[in-house]
């Protein structure tokens, strides 16, 4: 629920205002807030509220739980999105390719709303932050994580493919390609040191610092957030955004068929994601597979 009856009620998230910032809260903690519908549809309605609200000027996007996003739900098959990309049961490569590009209904467009509000959005990053919800947060404008959050693609190895092209805008040719072809974790902090995040801090601290970057933004005039940031967005849209934004969903749905998939797929419904995230990471050692130390405590929890 929201705290104010002038606000519609989520299935997935929580929203809130309080003075001149926005919180949109994912709201799935017990599923490390992975994505399934209507999460995508239910952002966008969120930024639209916070874009058409007179009295807010900044917007914080965090994750309720031990994890900021853990990505798509594929645990089950995937079957949250049959109706959208299958036809009798089988993968429709044509309604896929329709669904994943229509700006109106395409998750990764929905979750593009966080770039395209002229108004600044702050993710606010901890626990993990991988596959579509590292794409997710990326697209805000300004990153702050725990210095123990974990970045990452792992659907470079098996499953997926770049969705919003975020990671290779933020890294930069020579470090894009290297993540790309291995969809290494990186931590907050290395995260910092690789250009893909703003800063990186103990989690005791995070919610204050971002608290901050907020109240010195709300300082400042909307019309001149606004102007700022649209010359930034203009120049990446103009280094061809939207054409990777469309490519990169396309490709996915490949990527989410190939044989080697399906058996992914199939091993993650039948014997469960651990499974097979075991397999996925084991060459690496990240991820599920890292040491304690180079995962997410799991003791650092956001409540709402």
């Amino acid at each position: 629920m929201t705290d104010s009856a002038a606000h519609p009620t989520f299935e997935t998230i929580l929203y809130n205002e309080d003075g001149a910032v926005a919180t949109i809260t994912l709201n799935r903690p017990e599923q490390l807030n992975t994505i399934v519908p209507p999460m995508p549809d239910e952002i966008h309605a969120a930024v639209t509220l916070a874009t058409r609200s007179a009295a807010v000027k900044v917007i914080v996007l965090r994750g309720a739980g031990r994890s900021f996003c853990g990505g798509y739900n594929f645990g089950k098959g995937f079957h949250a999105w049959d109706e959208q990309i299958t036809t009798d049961g089988e993968w429709d490569p044509g309604k896929d390719f329709s669904f994943a590009t229509d700006r109106n209904l395409a998750p990764t467009q929905r979750f593009n709303s966080v770039w395209n509000t002229p108004k600044p959005v702050i993710a606010q990053v901890h626990g993990w932050c991988v596959g579509g919800g590292s794409d997710f947060a990326l697209a805000a404008d300004l990153v702050v994580a725990s210095d123990d959050a974990v970045f990452g693609t792992p659907y470079s190895r098996i499953w997926g493919c770049y969705l919003s092209g975020m990671w290779l805008y933020r890294l930069g040719l020579t470090k894009a390609k290297e993540y790309a072809l291995t969809g290494k974790a990186v931590t907050g902090t290395e995260a910092v040191e690789l250009g893909l995040i703003n800063r990186s801090v103990p989690f005791a601290e995070l919610e204050a610092t971002v608290a901050e970057y907020a109240r010195q933004l709300t300082g400042i005039p909307l019309s001149q957030l606004s102007a700022m940031k649209l010359i930034v967005n203009q120049a990446y849209e103009n280094m061809g955004l939207a054409s990777t934004q469309t490519l990169g969903p396309i490709l996915d749905g490949l990527m989410r068929n190939t044989a080697e998939a399906r058996r992914f797929v199939d091993i993650a419904e039948n014997d469960g994601v651990r499974a097979v995230i075991t397999e996925r990471d084991g060459l690496f050692g990240d991820y599920s597979q890292a040491p304690p130390e180079l995962q997410p405590d799991p003791t650092h929890v956001i409540t709402p």
